[in-house]
């Protein structure tokens, strides 16, 4: 049997796909191996993807059907996922996954595999509506953070680059029943978020002194890390842990940590709970911190909740901390007065429950949005205890904000304008909101937040600015305050969008996608409006659908902090963003000539940018006072800016750390004895070296940065290169930067124009340094290490880094070997090789036995192979074999059984019948687990 259609757009690789040609700054999360067909099926003037034969329509998910012997794909989803050309034509693209890896841990001994299913389940069990509800949308959720840059389906880039990873974790901490204190009546929720190595906190807590410390504690017992809270009055504690080492990563996903929290003023408490993940946290929208009002009880449990996205139907799970051992009434209440009740079973061993309250009525729905709603968790029988908390929109260190650009317009334009907004949620259901917009081409005539539309260009409005809106100041400062419980949900799910309507643009000239920006710890009060960056700021202005805005903040030490939103960048606009630190007389004097008070900030791919900045000029630092600095974001299209916004911020660093620096570099005329270094607290230990406080060295481990000591600290920067204007250049061993070849150049001939080379060079994210124009270098990708499998090489007229996969050979072997492990292609072992100068072209067309292709490989007449899928791996029980040419695949043949007790083993193609031995052995069923 040949390969069916659908198996040949299953085999159809892109081969290292996640090398984005173009990509820069950082290089794109791998792309599944499979593509929408060559030339797509006829469908009537409709968008969408052909795949297998069949025409799927815009973001449509389905299971691949390869056909017999294959049958249907069950563990991999696809997704025809809607893009737009750069004229706005929007078409779709295949994007699939393998979901067997979502699969849930089992508590039970014998999990069987349902048919049409891909995830084993326990026997005899019934899945909860709930949970089932919270998984599929953890599972959506899951999916939109690895999708690339800009990929939605007509809106903004998602909240991180492709690089990026998210892990979400949660903590119920309970008083210490085991200390000799008194068991705390404190309750505290903690919700934890994972990228790369940093670890954002927020945790909220009741019944309770405001706490002075908190500790992550490891599998041993032992403190990782402290973090001390700053006084306040906030009833949230925002925080990060920085550079968690990898054995303390592995203990966290592990869920082999805990997280204690002592408060220190009046009667010390001490709350503690483990650290899990939990599937919920990805849907959750709603919830609810349950405590007891019993003095010193110990007792608590958190409660997460979601609407259903069509029907009117909460969906919640329960997490107690040490639950009893005995049934439990779970009720909705309103003022003490029972709406629906809920009886189960809840042990230690399994301390989840979930369960969905269906079709709740207009009053219910309303009491929800205010906060009204409590639900109360109570044991039943002798002494009865009981938990409680109310229910409100979910709780976040995360920024609520919007940038709004042209480029994400329902009709995409590029008019250099921009709109940045920021809201907060009340428990009461209420939205403060803060909008402010530049740059636009004519008077504000409609400000309003929306849904994203039903059928193109047809906007669903739910709330109306306008009236808010100040065209004199260009903001609209309010409160919405009729919130349904669905408008919440949806704002908590990143579903609503703002839009600006203009005298020349009645549907809209800026939009955007709002959305809750991870917490970040830097320094820089995001209840304040951003700094707004605009093409229309950038001299001379630039017409641009792209928009961002900024946070930027000077600490005491004047080191600046600065986060960094982009929107309206297509990916055939741009792949590459760098964002640099001006600082000049005026806005509109700059002189590109001069890079005296040019600093780059950072490079980076996708939305989102943020750091630190430490070495600052004093003239930097005045002009920040002053607000005579700003902000640029160039891109490869428009090298000397793309968008820009004016910078004030006041410090006292008027004499920043240029003093000391001068004072430290006049000592260092005279020689140092080492053990005077060594004896100086402000000296630095770097690559085996003392050095003293403000010098200047080169390190060993790239001549291409210059590395300073500023009080123990050692900063190491990228050395930028001039521009050169001689017509031949040199580049000595011992320098990182090419000089004018002087021996060729005449004297008495003056040097041709040239381009204007990028004078920084390229910024590499993944190595994290600059690279002289022209140079190529595999790419360094952590964790990974360096890719040898592609060649990036930095273009130096605009300073963009093109990465390019390395090709490989056609190999006409079966089985070629890698001969070394580093070695990015693989060979053909010298028994196997085919006769020189014979194409695999030619040899599909030579004399005598023909051989076979599938997928990558080759194969002679009569070999027998296992076929390999793309996202699946080894099919052992298919076997296929090449027949003059022709592939034909056949699955293993099981025999008829008789028996009643029936069983599938892991890694057996035939089902089994259990011998009775086994049915004496199998343990009874355990309630499945709903945390994983």
């Amino acid at each position: 049997m040949q390969a069916p259609r659908a198996l040949r757009s299953l085999l159809c690789v892109l081969s290292c796909a996640w090398l984005h040609t173009g990509a820069a700054s950082r290089l794109k999360s791998p792309a599944l191996p499979i593509q929408s067909e060559r030339e797509p099926l006829p469908h009537k003037g409709l968008s969408g993807c052909s795949f297998g034969g069949r025409f799927y329509s815009l973001e449509d998910t389905w299971h691949p059907d390869l056909g017999e012997p294959f049958g249907i794909m069950h563990c991999v989803q696809c997704y025809c996922e809607p893009q737009k050309s750069r004229r706005g034509k929007v078409f779709g693209k295949v994007n699939c996954k393998n979901i067997k890896q979502d699969c849930p841990e089992l508590d039970c001994d014998e999990p069987v595999l349902l048919p049409g299913h891909c995830c084993k389940t326990c026997p005899k069990e019934a899945v909860l509506d709930g949970f089932e509800y919270f998984q599929e949308k953890g599972k959506g959720k899951e999916d939109d953070l690895h999708k690339s840059y800009n990929d939605r389906s007509y809106l903004s880039s998602e909240d991180m680059g492709p690089g990026d990873s998210r892990m979400d974790f949660v903590a119920v901490l309970t008083g210490v029943t085991d200390s000799w204190l008194p068991s705390s009546s404190g309750v505290a929720r903690a919700r934890f978020s994972l990228t790369r190595t940093s670890l954002a906190f927020s945790i909220t807590y009741q019944r309770m002194g405001r706490p002075s410390k908190i500790v992550f504690l490891d599998s041993d017992g032992t403190a990782a890390f402290e973090y001390r809270v700053p006084k306040g009055q906030s009833a949230m504690i925002c925080g990060v842990w920085r550079n968690l080492a990898k054995p303390l990563l592995r203990q966290l996903q592990a869920e082999q940590m805990r997280i204690s929290m002592t408060t220190s003023t009046g009667r010390r408490e001490e709350v503690e709970g483990k650290i899990i993940k939990h599937r919920a946290l990805f849907a959750e929208t709603f919830s609810s911190t349950l405590t007891s009002e019993e003095e010193n009880s110990g007792m608590g449990g958190i409660a997460m909740l979601t609407l259903s996205d069509t029907e009117n139907n909460l969906h919640f799970i329960l997490i107690l901390q040490d639950p009893p051992l005995v049934p439990i009434r779970v009720q909705l209440q309103y003022r003490q007065h029972t709406l629906r009740e809920i009886r189960a079973n809840i042990t230690a061993h399994d301390p989840d429950f979930a369960e969905v309250l269906t079709d709740l009525n207009s009053r219910e729905l309303f009491w929800l949005s205010r906060g009204q709603l409590e639900i109360a968790v109570a044991t039943e029988g002798q002494n009865p205890r009981q938990i409680s908390g109310f229910i409100t929109g979910r709780k976040s260190c995360d920024t609520i904000q919007s940038v709004m650009s042209s480029g994400d317009a329902l009709t995409p334009g590029k008019t250099g304008g921009v709109g940045s907004a920021i809201f907060n949620l009340h428990d009461n259901g209420t939205l403060d909101y803060q909008v402010q917009v530049a740059g636009l081409t004519s008077n504000v005539v409609g400000l309003t937040i929306e849904v994203k539309p039903r059928r193109r260009n047809k906007r669903s409005v739910l709330y109306d600015l306008t009236p808010e809106y100040n065209g004199d100041t260009g903001r609209a400062l309010g409160s919405w305050s009729r919130l349904e419980a669905r408008h919440i949900h949806m704002l908590l799910q990143n579903e609503l969008f703002i839009n600006v309507a203009t005298a020349h643009s009645q549907e809209g000239e800026l939009r955007g996608q709002i959305k809750a920006l991870l917490y970040s710890g830097l320094d820089a009060p995001r209840h304040e409006l951003p700094i707004p960056l605009a093409g229309q700021f950038v001299s001379p202005p630039v017409r641009t659908g792209a928009g961002g805005h900024a946070w930027v903040s000077v600490d005491e030490q004047c080191h600046l902090h600065y986060e960094i939103m982009v929107a309206g960048l297509s990916k055939g606009d741009d792949v590459t963003v760098n964002a640099h630190l001006h600082g000049l007389a005026e806005i509109g004097e700059m002189d590109d000539s001069s890079a005296t008070h040019k600093r780059l900030l950072t490079g980076f791919y996708g939305s989102q940018a943020q750091g630190v900045l430490k070495d600052i000029s004093v003239e930097l630092l005045r002009h920040l006072d002053r607000g005579t600095a700003f902000i640029q974001v160039s891109t490869k299209l428009n090298p000397r800016g793309e968008i820009r916004g004016q910078v004030h911020v006041p410090n006292n660093c008027e004499f920043g750390t240029r003093g000391e620096v001068e004072e430290a570099e006049f000592d260092d005329l005279f020689v140092r004895d080492p053990e005077e270094l060594k004896k100086d607290p402000n000296t630095c230990f770097f690559e085996s070296q003392h050095h003293a406080h403000g010098s200047r060295w080169t390190p060993n481990y790239d001549k291409c940065f210059s590395c300073s000591c500023q009080k123990r600290t050692v900063i190491c920067d990228p050395v930028i290169c001039p521009v050169l204007t001689c017509s031949r250049t040199i580049q000595p061993e011992d320098k990182c930067c090419p000089v004018c070849d002087e021996k060729k150049e005449p004297k008495d001939m003056k040097a041709p124009e040239r381009l204007d080379e990028h004078p920084e060079g390229c910024y590499f994210e993944g190595d994290q340094k600059m690279h002289a124009p022209g140079t190529t270098w595999h790419p360094f990708v952590p964790p990974f290490g360096y890719i040898k499998c592609a060649v990036c090489t930095c273009k130096g007229s605009t300073g963009e880094v093109h990465c390019e996969k390395v090709t490989c050979p056609v190999l006409t072997c079966s089985r070629p070997v890698r001969r070394s492990p580093s070695d990015c292609c693989k060979e053909c072992p010298e028994e196997e090789r085919s006769p020189a100068g014979l194409e695999h072209t030619d040899m599909m067309q030579a004399d005598g036995t023909r051989h076979c292709k599938f997928g990558k490989n080759y194969y002679q007449n009569s070999d027998n192979w296992h076929p390999r899928v793309p996202l699946v791996g080894e099919m052992k029980c298919i076997n296929c074999w090449c027949d003059h040419g022709v592939t034909k695949c056949q699955r293993k043949q099981c025999p008829v059984l008789t028996c009643t007790n029936i069983t599938r083993r892991e890694g057996k193609c035939c089902p089994e019948c259990l011998e009775e031995d086994d049915l004496m052995m199998k343990a009874p069923d355990k309630r499945q687990s709903w945390r994983h």
